[in-house]
């Protein structure tokens, strides 16, 4: 992957302030129990009632049609496609070129219908969350929140980023990058509070079908490298920075960019041996739980790499050298200032989970530098204490 240097600094050490939306409370960073903070904020966005969009219903898989959803008190709306579902092989074959040994053996497995977002999530859509946009839009246009967004006030997030996370690559259309897994999915939390509908991030075995839209060759278009450059951004057309989404043909499901531009986090546990476990019932709608903070499965290849590691089959796990030039004290939970290749796609099952599902998969392996991560409340002007030096 290809690294941008940063320079390094030194931040101020900070303690953990946490609210929920029933009240307000602040502890020392020591007394944090990490699992406690995303427990909170998920039940919170489970009393959440639906942004009206009749397209967007379907209680059956024959219901389900491509939606529009769009963002409340912003002009910013992002499309999901409908996935089927059904039966797939997971993994490659043996004499695939370029094939790993954690791409075997292969399993069929069965996958349960979902909504998948068309693009990768862009700066548009996740700076609303990571910046606050949404709050500001809202009261530079003096838009009323609703208690979707009264709720989504409340919630935690990231602290101000120390440079352009961009690194000057492009924002408007452009994917969003950089952000940890656990940003991924308080972005998807966000979301899912703010729509009133459970977004999250894709399973591994989710993200592998939806890429492959009934193919059983490398890519999703064939065998053939050589085309790639219809269909992705990589290392040998995307002159060294990443594109705006969807100007590349879409896989034969409508779904663009699934080869390249940013490699996009799942939401499994990386295991190089995950596939040897997928039998009899593990093997329908599996996941791998997250239990540490390292490594995660992304997906995809980014423009950064060469062929081989856009194959549909191709795995990639998440390392703590994507944070190595992170000039924090302690380093972000919210960056990874390493990974300007990686970014993510959301999805929506076709079924939602309970209220108590929603809560275990969105606290799925919290990541405990939260324990000493400083946390922002900024649509509510929380106030932030700090420790000295």
């Amino acid at each position: 992957m290809l690294v941008i240097r940063l320079p390094r600094a030194s931040l101020i050490m900070s303690w953990l302030l946490f609210t929920s939306w029933v009240g307000i409370f602040s502890v020392s960073a020591a007394e944090v129990d990490p699992q406690a903070v995303p427990k909170a904020i998920a039940a919170a966005a489970i009393t959440t009632q639906p942004v009206p969009n009749p397209a967007a219903e379907a209680r059956t898989a024959a219901q389900m049609q491509p939606y529009d959803e769009p963002i409340h008190g912003t002009d910013v709306k992002f499309k999901m496609l409908p996935i089927p579902g059904g039966k797939f092989t997971i993994g490659s074959p043996e004499n695939e070129p370029g094939r790993k040994a954690d791409e075997g053996p292969q399993q069929e497995v069965t996958i349960a219908p979902f909504w998948m977002g068309k693009c990768e999530v862009t700066w548009d859509e996740y700076e609303l969350f990571a910046y606050s946009m949404d709050c500001t839009l809202q009261k530079a246009n003096n838009i009323a929140s609703n208690p979707n967004d009264q709720q989504a006030d409340a919630l935690a997030r990231p602290t101000n980023p120390y440079t352009d996370m961009t690194f000057g690559m492009g924002k408007r259309g452009y994917p969003a990058i950089s952000m940890t897994h656990y940003a991924a999915r308080m972005y998807c939390i966000w979301l899912s509070i703010k729509t009133g509908r459970y977004y999250r991030l894709p399973t591994e075995a989710e993200w592998e079908y939806a890429c492959r839209a009934g193919t059983t060759t490398a890519y999703s278009f064939g065998d053939d490298p050589a085309e790639l450059d219809d269909y992705a951004w990589y290392v040998d057309n995307s002159e060294e920075t990443y594109h705006k989404v969807g100007k590349k043909k879409p896989n034969p499901w409508g779904l663009h960019d699934m080869h390249g531009n940013v490699s996009e986090w799942c939401l499994d546990q990386y295991d190089a041996d995950r596939y040897r476990q997928l039998t009899g019932p593990a093997a329908i709608n599996p996941l791998l739980p997250t239990t540490k903070l390292y490594p995660h499965v992304s997906r995809g290849g980014a423009w950064t790499d060469d062929p081989v590691l856009l194959r549909s089959a191709a795995r990639l796990a998440s390392h703590p050298d994507w944070k190595d030039q992170d000039p924090q004290i302690p380093r972000s939970v919210w960056y990874h200032t390493d990974a300007q290749f990686s970014g993510f796609r959301v999805v929506r099952p076709l079924t939602e989970p309970t209220a108590e599902e929603k809560k275990a998969l969105w606290n799925l392996g919290i990541d405990v530098e939260a324990v000493n991560a400083k946390v922002q409340y900024p649509c509510i002007g929380m106030p932030q204490k700090e420790e000295e030096e």
